[in-house]
């Protein structure tokens, strides 16, 4: 299938930013906001309930980040496929940013692809969404504005039976102080479980928004990951909008004075 041919001309854009003109330093990425699939690719086989779970896309995230947004007055950029289609936090080259099997459900349209057929998706999906992240960063710099980036993304409060127990948690891999500021401001509220680098963590071969274009760039930056069960609805989504405006450029400032 060639790469052209994989996204007809109705269906939608892989990508979506938003306020590219908004005043806040900040510039937000969600990754894994949408959960659509190509009309040449069906549901890749599964049935209508499995492409509504987290192994599809980061429920709530998507809400979270807009809102974020209007509150901050930042730049967004939301991806807006499944990622079972192409994971867009993932290089290209791994073999899990296609997975076969995702958590315990295995996916019957992405065994045994090709290289031309991965090919295709990342064509068409994973590469316009980072090309544009570079150039929305790129037009940012040249305007001698100042970025600090803000990956977004939502986790599941149980993993193959397994319970979850933090509420929030900040990732980083070479470059912490941005995360620590900002989980000690999250410590500070009250009633929170607030993890560092967990569930999981930033590295190269798990992650590729952060590594590229935090790390690479030297830009202040920091993963945040969101308990699913606390933004699954509007009340939830606004609270935690409502708190990362409050925190995010506070705990800049911290990061600025370390």
């Amino acid at each position: 299938m060639a790469a052209a041919a994989l996204l007809d001309p109705d269906e939608p854009a892989p990508v979506l930013l938003e306020n590219e003109a908004g005043s806040s330093v900040f510039f937000l990425t969600c990754d894994h906001a949408g959960r659509a699939f190509p009309r040449r690719l069906g549901s890749l086989g599964l049935p209508e309930q499995e492409t509504r779970r987290h192994i599809a896309w980061d429920i709530g995230i998507g809400a979270v980040g807009r809102e974020l947004s209007r509150r901050l007055d930042a730049a967004v950029i939301l991806q807006t496929y499944s990622r079972l289609v192409i994971d867009c936090n993932r290089d290209p080259n791994v073999p899990s940013s296609i997975p076969e099997i995702s958590e315990l459900t295995e996916i019957p349209g992405n065994r045994g692809l090709g290289e031309a057929a991965r090919s295709a998706r990342a064509d068409a999906i994973f590469h316009p969404y980072h090309n544009a992240i570079a150039s929305a960063l790129d037009r940012r710099a040249a305007a001698g504005r100042t970025s600090a980036l803000a990956a977004l993304h939502s986790f599941t409060p149980v993993f193959k039976g397994v319970s979850r127990p933090w509420h929030v948690a900040v990732l980083f891999n070479r470059d912490p102080r941005l995360a620590h500021a900002l989980a000690e401001l999250l410590r500070a509220e009250g009633g929170l479980m607030v993890g560092e680098n967990e569930p999981y963590r930033v590295t190269d071969l798990t992650d590729y928004t952060v590594p590229v274009h935090g790390e690479r760039r030297g830009l202040p930056h920091v993963e945040i990951e969101i308990r699913q069960d606390l933004i699954t609805e509007l009340a939830g989504q606004m609270e935690w909008a409502q708190r990362l405006a409050r925190l995010l450029p506070a705990a800049y400032t911290q990061f600025l004075r370390r």
